[in-house]
């Protein structure tokens, strides 16, 4: 009997550093051949493409994107004839990495690798939620601290998580790091275990071939035991929890997360809207810096991210930013591009007011 392909979910709100742990663990793959489903909320891949350029000319890593933040759910007509041509060429394929959109569940990739179409195909390995620690410590995911619609989304995500990563913390201490997995426990008492994450690096033994989820097999099929009921809001944690301890990950039984109740996030609340911003003209990277953490003073934007093209360098430079905190780089391998594009993810957002800060404060045209 053929053995299914394991999967592996990433999933973790905007900006937490999806992309930067999958790019570290594609330099440590070693002899793993991978596929990779790239989710981004948003009509342009900055992450697929990022990703292409850690796999480099490695036909051993096969990058696919999914842009608009829809995977495997509702009318998106890409992701099972996708995960059916990975599966044709199973001989070539040891793992599936697919990383969701940040403003996304797992559930609908859950639901889907459980269908008559994949069952047989595909196991899930685990699903790992990447967690922006300092925004963590600084309450930014707390109902009434800062956004509502965040802190709901991100606490589902952690509902749904096999192994909680804990990501951005190198100038945090012991103390900060206890706080953070005592918020995370609080959340998501059943979390199976915590990973810490120094400089987006994470031992690639503690992300693939966990075997969280080995379903159990009935002659020549395979299926999950669902749940009776739901739990309700009160439902207490589980009286014996030893066997979700540590990493003793063999034995573990599979669990349902209610996958036909949960739906995208975003696809439940309007608010969260991404759009594109374009410029022609050659950029300041300091003002580009300054401009859009002003343009997150006067709107509710959450995420930035893209390229810019200055007149310093004939590479492209990376924005990357998370609320106020903008990162802003040279990418040494890609070219510049012939334009300016950064992707603006917020929570009714104004697109009209942000292209007008970013126009004003670098001196450029932005639409």
């Amino acid at each position: 009997m053929k053995q299914p392909i394991p999967v592996t979910i990433v999933t973790g709100f905007l900006g937490s550093g999806k992309t930067t742990l999958l790019r570290s663990l594609i330099e440590k793959r070693q002899s793993r051949r991978l596929a990779l489903l790239i989710n981004e909320f948003g009509e342009i891949s900055i992450d697929g493409a990022l990703v292409r350029g850690e796999a480099g000319a490695d036909d051993q890593v096969r990058v696919h994107d999914f842009p608009y933040g829809l995977i495997a759910y509702g009318d998106d007509e890409l992701f099972l004839p996708t995960m059916q041509a990975i599966a044709a060429r199973r001989a070539n394929v040891d793992h599936v990495l697919i990383e969701t959109s940040g403003l996304a569940l797992p559930t609908a990739i859950m639901e889907m690798l459980q269908s008559p179409g994949l069952a047989e195909d595909f196991v899930l390995d685990a699903t790992l939620a990447v967690v922006d620690t300092p925004l963590l410590l600084s309450d930014q995911f707390e109902h009434g601290g800062g956004s509502d619609a965040a802190a709901t989304v991100f606490g589902q995500q952690l509902e749904f998580a096999d192994v909680v990563v804990l990501n951005k913390i190198d100038e945090l201490d012991d103390d900060a790091l206890l706080l953070a997995e005592t918020r995370v426990r609080e959340r998501a008492p059943n979390v199976r275990f915590l990973e810490l994450a120094h400089k987006a690096q994470l031992d690639i033994r503690l992300a693939l071939g966990l075997r969280l989820h080995q379903p159990t097999r009935t002659e020549h099929t395979h299926s999950y035991t669902p749940l009776a009921t739901m739990p309700g809001p009160n439902a207490g944690v589980l009286a014996e929890q030893g066997r979700l301890n540590g990493h003793a990950h063999s034995g573990l039984a599979a669990h349902s997360h209610g996958l036909a109740t949960h739906k995208h996030f975003h696809e439940q609340d309007p608010g969260w809207l991404s759009f594109v911003l374009r410029s022609d003209a050659p950029q300041s990277a300091d003002k580009v810096r300054h401009a859009l953490q002003e343009a997150v003073r006067l709107e509710p934007v959450l995420r930035s991210k893209g390229f810019i093209r200055t007149s310093e360098t004939d590479q492209a430079v990376l924005v990357q930013g998370v609320r106020s905190r903008v990162m802003i780089s040279v990418d040494a391998v890609r070219p510049a591009a012939r334009r300016s594009e950064l992707v603006i993810i917020g929570y009714h957002a104004s697109r009209t007011r942000v292209a007008a800060v970013l126009s004003e404060l670098t001196g450029t045209s932005w639409r």
